[in-house]
């Protein structure tokens, strides 16, 4: 039988460490909310692959598709040879689209890439060079997407220079309020960047890595304003809160706001890497026959799964279990901020089922290294969280959205007993 020291030798030797590890535990099997290592202990998962399991690990109607499409064929390039899942896909999304307008869709692999096609697609349509994004935004690793990312260590420290044209104002979190976010954006139109170079503005509607603060819905109705009075696109960058996560299909939907682009991934694929660029159809017209694509992108299976993933969330009425989750969740760690017991924490914050809360010090203070401890305790108590934010100071949780009730219950309890023994 392996074991998880040996396999932490091997991959030290064998991959960079510019790709971390969360933990040093391998894993060997998982069902649903369940996860086993190679020496059989099991956890309750409350990360979901960074949201990408909404609807758990190896949810049987997607692995009995995905099993199907094996006999049928693995790979042929849509660009090369055309088949029906992408274009079925397509049309489901393109159905639900949160604006109005007709809807075209386009699939790549990773969010990162969808983040990139869907500000080449605001560039060709507008003729413009420069987007604005926000501090504490994260939207990729790759070069561009690594610029618009709002944070700088690690994404941008030492990579060298990185793509001109990005700007970053001020995200309302903390001492920042909206009407601050907005001055300064108004003051970068009118003092450093014409509005009239600008392609487009991208935010997401609940920051992730940034510490899951859901973006204030009087900053979004004042950005499409702004997008309208200019000509910009607005981008919605939904890779971590679509698919159900925050209680409804995208986010963006709870702000009666209608962007003009979004970028989608993680969650669609049930597991199976897919993301993809849904756009108001006139806008993604802009682009000719050769200016987009990718080779694996809208892969049959991933297809396959991601159809599974759509009737499922309907089925299984996920987007109300992702409103209960979250309820309880904010409930029992509102409970725990205010006892003199536990760790000291704040107040939790998000939306639907994306919660977070940040670990403190006696003074009230963000406590990075305190988190890291509560995520390894955790993690022997026999639960998979993480952390985010600014300073590495927030504990996120994502729960599968399927997760038995019983075993939700079992994870709070193994949280709560995470938070004693702390230094704070």
């Amino acid at each position: 039988m392996s074991r998880n020291s040996d396999l932490q030798s091997r991959r030290l030797a064998a991959v960079p460490r510019g790709v971390a590890n969360a933990t040093d535990r391998f894993v060997q099997k998982a069902r649903n909310a369940e996860i086993w290592d190679v020496e059989g202990r099991r956890y309750i998962d409350f990360a979901a692959g960074i949201a990408v399991l909404n609807t758990g690990h190896c949810h049987p109607r997607i692995i009995d598709a995905v099993k199907e499409q094996l006999d049928r064929f693995t790979h042929t390039a849509f660009q090369v040879m055309p088949y029906e899942p992408y274009v079925e896909l397509a049309e489901k999304l393109n159905a639900i689209a949160p604006f109005s307008d007709s809807a075209q869709t386009i699939f790549f692999s990773t969010g990162a890439e969808a983040v990139e096609n869907a500000v080449k697609i605001a560039r060709r349509h507008t003729g413009r060079s420069d987007v604005i994004a926000f501090t504490g935004a994260f939207h990729g690793r790759t070069l561009l997407a690594s610029t618009l990312t709002g944070k700088v260590t690690p994404y941008k420290a030492g990579f060298g220079n990185l793509p001109a044209g990005v700007h970053h104002v001020p995200f309302p979190s903390g001492d920042i309020s909206v009407e601050e976010s907005l001055r300064a954006l108004d003051l970068m139109l009118t003092s450093s960047v014409d509005p009239a170079q600008v392609a487009a503005i991208i935010i997401e509607p609940v920051q992730g890595e940034g510490g899951f603060y859901p973006t204030p819905h009087t900053l979004l109705k004042a950005l499409r304003d702004i997008c309208d009075r200019h000509g910009i696109m607005l981008i919605v960058d939904e890779v971590q809160t679509g698919f159900a996560r925050t209680g409804t299909m995208f986010a963006i939907e709870q702000s009666g706001v209608e962007p003009d682009i979004v970028s989608v991934a993680k969650a669609l694929g049930g597991g199976f890497p897919i993301a993809g660029v849904i756009a108001r159809q006139h806008i993604v017209d802009s682009v000719p026959p050769g200016g987009l694509g990718t080779t694996y992108g809208g892969s049959p299976l991933a297809c396959i799964a991601a159809l599974q993933v759509l009737d499922i969330i309907e089925d299984e009425k996920l987007a109300e279990r992702a409103t209960f989750i979250g309820a309880k969740l904010q409930d029992a760690i509102g409970a725990f901020a205010k006892r003199n017991d536990l760790v000291r924490i704040s107040e939790p914050r998000g939306l639907g089922a994306m919660v977070a809360f940040d670990v403190l010090d006696s003074s009230g203070n963000f406590n990075p290294a305190e988190a890291k401890a509560v995520v390894g305790r955790a993690l022997e108590e026999g639960l998979s969280i993480l952390t985010c934010g600014a300073m590495g100071q927030a504990i996120r949780i994502l729960v599968p959205l399927t997760i038995p009730y019983e075993q939700l219950d079992e994870g709070i309890a193994m949280l709560e007993r995470a938070l004693k023994g702390g230094t704070a």
